[in-house]
C-alpha cells in the first residue's frame, strides 16, 4: 500500500466523519430541540404547536436522509470509492 494511498483513505475517512458528525447535529436540533419552541406556534383554542414540530421533524428528517446521501455519494466518488 502506497503513502498517498494511505493518505487518501485518511483524507475520506476524516471528511465522512465531519458529515456524518454535522447530519446528526442537524438531526439532534429537530429531534429534540424544535420541540422545546413548539409552545410558542401555541394559539388560543388551538394547541397544533407540537403537533407542527412533529410534522416537521419528519418532513426535515426525509430530506436529511437524502441530502447525506448525496453528499456521501460526492465524497465517495471524490475519493474514488463510490459504489
Amino acid at each position: 500500500m502506497s503513502k498517498s494511498s494511505s493518505s487518501n483513505r485518511e483524507m475520506h475517512w476524516q471528511k465522512t466523519k465531519t458529515l456524518t458528525m454535522l447530519t446528526l447535529i442537524i438531526w439532534y436540533f429537530f429531534s429534540f430541540e424544535i420541540h422545546l419552541w413548539g409552545e410558542a406556534l401555541n394559539t388560543a383554542g388551538f394547541p397544533g404547536g407540537y403537533f407542527m414540530a412533529g410534522q416537521g421533524s419528519q418532513v426535515a428528517f426525509a430530506l436529511l436522509v437524502f441530502w447525506f446521501a448525496r453528499r456521501q455519494d460526492k465524497l465517495d466518488q471524490e475519493y474514488g470509492v463510490a459504489e
